[in-house]
């Protein structure tokens, strides 16, 4: 990795804004984003479909230009970074040579960055587990196989940053296993790395910081554990007695902060902010079989981008 420089920050964005068409056609895919990645951060981004991420990173890498307000990638133009291979990306947009083999497709961007990179290639293939697929020629590939081979030339020039747009898209549970294992090997080792994901569980398991747009602007950033405990209550859940169920209903619908209560059958569910209060109550009124449940990402991801 190319770690020169002494500022921090490798990726900021100021006020950007990007629309396409015009008139009633215009379509703003990002609305005022400001957000600044200091060097070894992971980061998500998270977003229903149209919040503006594939947008988002499209301009980090060059790819398209903000209407207005400035992008900065380790202090410059990304289209800078992005020619001295400083970042680089797994994209879910993009075609393979399907006449080429994986090792060929490899050798061939590698060649493009040097001897360096092309001293690289053997790495780079065990890293995306591609070493047993080196002969096989790209378009026998299966669409997971395909996004590793991709994610193997993304890894080529050794990038500081790294930009994923749903990575793991087409993988099986053990690729995206491997992936994410050598994710956070890059991560420990300073890479800095945004990804784009509808995978509410990759985040969480290996975000420090989650980034939620909605509608083209960010509405949340924080650390991945914070966003999801400040904005997600408690799930409880417990099987009541037989007898006055609704007493009972009644007694912890009355506590502070407690919403969403269900009655199926016997078994009682509700969300609270004090969920030992809660619970408390429940079992001084006989019900058994307690749970609690912390909150998730997926519950803070659902407050943030419902309308």
């Amino acid at each position: 990795m190319k770690t020169s420089g002494a500022a921090s920050a490798v990726i900021e964005l100021i006020d950007v804004r990007r629309h396409f068409g015009s008139g009633d056609r215009r379509v703003q895919a990002v609305d005022g984003v400001t957000l600044r990645v200091e060097r070894g951060e992971v980061v998500a981004l998270l977003g229903p479909n149209g919040a503006g991420k594939t947008t988002t990173l499209d301009m980090l890498l060059g790819l398209t230009a903000p209407s207005s307000g400035s992008v900065a990638v380790l202090g410059g133009h990304p289209d800078a970074a992005a020619k001295s291979g400083s970042i680089a990306a797994v994209l879910q947009t993009g075609g393979l040579l399907g006449d080429l083999t994986v090792r060929e497709t490899v050798e061939l961007i590698a060649s493009l960055h040097g001897r360096a990179a092309l001293s690289r290639v053997p790495d780079v293939m065990s890293r995306a587990d591609l070493t047993h697929l080196a002969a096989r020629k790209v378009s026998k590939c299966s669409g997971g196989e395909q996004q590793r081979v991709k994610f193997a030339l993304a890894m080529v020039p050794d990038p500081d940053i790294l930009v994923l747009d749903e990575p793991t898209a087409g993988m099986d549970v053990t690729a995206r296993r491997h992936f994410w294992d050598v994710m956070r090997a890059d991560a420990d080792a300073g890479r800095t790395i945004v990804f784009a994901t509808h995978y509410l569980e990759e985040a969480e398991q290996f975000a420090r910081r989650t980034v939620v747009m909605h509608r083209g602007t960010i509405v949340a950033d924080a650390a991945t554990a914070r966003l999801r405990a400040n904005l997600g209550e408690r799930t409880v859940a417990a099987t009541l007695p037989s007898g006055d169920r609704d007493s009972i209903v009644a007694r912890v619908a009355a506590i502070t902060g407690v919403i969403g209560i269900r009655l199926d059958a016997d078994r009682l569910s509700l969300r609270a902010a004090d969920s030992d209060t809660a619970a408390r109550a429940l079992l001084e009124a006989g019900a058994h079989d307690l749970e609690i449940a912390a909150p998730t990402l997926e519950t803070a991801f659902t407050a943030l981008t419902e309308d």
